[in-house]
């Protein structure tokens, strides 16, 4: 993907027992401009959702928003997301334009694998879940939206640098 580079990582874990089938490599980043993400040729490798520590980095100018929001419409399960930020207009306009089962936001928001109250249903498929018979998504399709937000932060909690 042009303009997309190595963030860290990429390199086969050494001294291992994890079976080759699996593959085994260090959490990795790489960087991919968003309007190459946004291409049709490029976007499936960008959302594709790896079971790995692996992570797509791209950066977008405040007038781009509209475009990272096209990215998370188009991403195909809309399970768990996180908005991160102090900015209550940012966080509104992502939140009010994006359709996930379970969304963190906040300064601290953090999306830490499937909660144990994890929602799906009309803002995340359950078939993507895993969910697949048709009885299963008509008792999961009517649950509802979860945000958990984080806006109250104790005094004493300072940002990780």
């Amino acid at each position: 993907i042009p303009g997309a580079k190595l963030l860290f990582g990429g390199k086969e874990l050494a001294n291992h027992n994890i079976p080759d089938c699996y593959g085994a490599i260090e959490p990795t980043a790489v960087y991919v401009p968003i309007d190459e993400m946004l291409k049709e040729e490029n976007f499936e490798d960008c959302a594709k959702e790896l079971f790995a520590p692996f992570q797509v980095v791209t950066t977008y100018k405040d007038s781009e928003l509209d475009k990272v929001l096209e990215a998370c419409e188009r991403m195909s399960h809309h399970l768990t997301a996180a908005v991160v930020s102090n900015d209550i207009k940012f966080k509104t306009k992502v939140l009010a334009n994006t359709v996930n089962g379970t969304t963190y936001a906040g300064i601290r928001a953090r999306t830490t694998g499937a909660p144990q109250n994890h929602w799906f249903g009309p803002a995340g498929d359950p078939r993507g879940a895993g969910i697949g018979t048709p009885e299963a998504i008509k008792l999961v399709w009517s649950c509802h939206r979860e945000i958990i937000s984080d806006s109250i932060v104790p005094d004493d909690w300072v940002q990780p640098k």
